[in-house]
């Protein structure tokens, strides 16, 4: 049993108090500080464990992307960047779209430092898995039987990094109309509206707004169609977030992602290269900042995610982690890498954007908790007895520079390569380990 006593953070509260985390890597109580605990923190905040809800970490049964990321070193990034479980993309070279795909690639999880949950790809001609995989967690019996659990999916709409994809909304429908009743995350971006604009001079002009929006709307639709969980990745527009908005208003079951790029980059930011990369010239830069869906919006338009990420709009910040090297970046793929700059960036939430500790634990911690906890044996997002152990320290009084030298993804770079965030992450704590960071 290891004891942490500092400042924690729930989504109602902040408090001084004492954890205490049992061999079994669950929260055995939390109560009064006594000054004698394993790790006493001073100004520090203790968070539930972040948890990132989108992370391509490349790895698969043919291992043929190792090079870019695998799942050891994911984790290796997570902990740095204080995030303590990650859910994982299906558009590998293998993608687990059925039974026995999905358990090899879940096999594979197994050398991870953190929790990791598989998304199951949807594609023109996939089913529903047969049988609810039972996670990794649960082989040994829990509560006297063996528990099983169902998995989520992932539907890409329109062409991005991979092969799993559809062509037009009415093979979407084909599809999903047979996954009814289940967990589906949405890649909005219209198949038709790429293809009119796949010979556009730009990134930004080949996948337009109304790409996004056009897709968002269908997605809505087949979430209300179909009784889906749904589930919205990476909103990157004002336009589209307010038809979320209004769905949700009239009982869509539908919640919503926002990525750290779409957060703290701008069409004025990233055509100022001098200010991030002094010795980049602008044209490897726009590969460098190239992604799906593109970061394309005014400062204005930049400003409503981060407010409806503030006000409860938006349930979670995802990253889309998509390791590429450097090589590939400057020939054009797309994706960028923020695991090791996940706790970094919830500090430029904290003291540049107002946020208080309460709503980063709702959008990093709670949401995602809750998220991940529909599909686990054991439950995330909170620090309350019975919950998971693992736990996100900020210290937001050491501004830290982002190095190449300090990254762990194998992909080695960053976007925010250059800039200094006000705080960092002290300590990352899985399961009752601690990772002095």
């Amino acid at each position: 049993m290891i004891s942490i006593e500092g400042n924690i953070v729930n989504i109602d509260k902040t408090f001084r108090g004492r954890i205490e985390i049992g061999s079994d890597g669950l929260i055995s109580a939390v109560g009064q500080q006594t000054g004698n605990a394993d790790l006493v923190l001073k100004d520090e905040l203790i968070f539930p464990g972040f948890i990132d809800l989108h992370v391509h970490a490349r790895e698969c049964a043919n291992h043929s992307q190792d090079y870019k990321e695998d799942f050891v070193t994911a984790g290796q990034a997570a902990i740095n960047g204080g995030v303590v479980a990650f859910a994982d993309m299906p558009n590998n070279p293998v993608p687990p779209v059925d039974d026995e795909s999905y358990a090899e690639k879940l096999s594979l999880t197994k050398k991870s430092a953190v929790e990791i949950l598989l998304y199951a790809g949807i594609g023109p001609n996939t089913r529903p898995l047969r049988s609810a995989p039972i996670h990794r967690l649960t082989k040994e019996p829990i509560n006297g039987h063996t528990t099983q659990v169902t998995t989520p999916y992932k539907v890409y709409m329109g062409k991005s990094v991979g092969d799993l994809f559809f062509n037009s909304f009415e093979e979407l429908e084909s599809a999903i109309s047979k996954y009814s009743g289940q967990n589906v995350s949405f890649h909005c971006e219209d198949p038709k509206i790429l293809a009119a604009n796949e010979n556009q001079p730009t990134h930004e002009g080949r996948r337009p707004v109304e790409a996004e929006v056009s897709a968002l709307d269908f997605a809505l639709q087949m979430v209300e169609k179909y009784q889906l969980s749904g589930k919205i990745c990476h909103v990157s527009t004002a336009e589209g977030l307010a038809k979320i908005i209004e769905a949700k208003k009239r009982g869509v079951k539908a919640t919503v992602e926002v990525a750290p790029h779409h957060l703290y980059f701008d069409e004025e930011s990233t055509r100022s290269v001098s200010i991030y990369r002094p010795n980049t010239d602008a044209h490897k830069w726009a590969h460098y900042m190239q992604v799906n869906p593109p970061i394309r919006q005014s400062r204005e338009n930049r400003l409503a995610l981060v407010a409806a990420l503030k006000n409860g709009d938006i349930d979670y910040l995802a990253t889309d982690h998509a390791p590429h090297t450097i090589e590939e970046k400057e020939k054009g793929i797309s994706g960028l890498t923020h695991l090791d700059t996940y706790g970094p960036f919830v500090s430029w939430l904290l003291q540049e954007q107002n946020f208080t500790p309460q709503e980063v634990a709702r959008v990093c911690s709670f949401n995602p908790g809750n998220f991940m906890n529909q599909f686990l044996p054991v439950k995330y997002g909170s620090i309350a007895e019975g919950f998971v152990g693992s736990l996100s320290i900020i210290d937001m009084n050491r501004p830290i520079k982002i190095e190449k030298s300090m990254l762990k993804t194998k992909a080695a770079w960053s976007p925010f390569e250059g800039i200094e965030f006000p705080g960092r992450v002290a300590y990352t704590i899985i399961k009752g380990k601690i990772y002095k960071v």
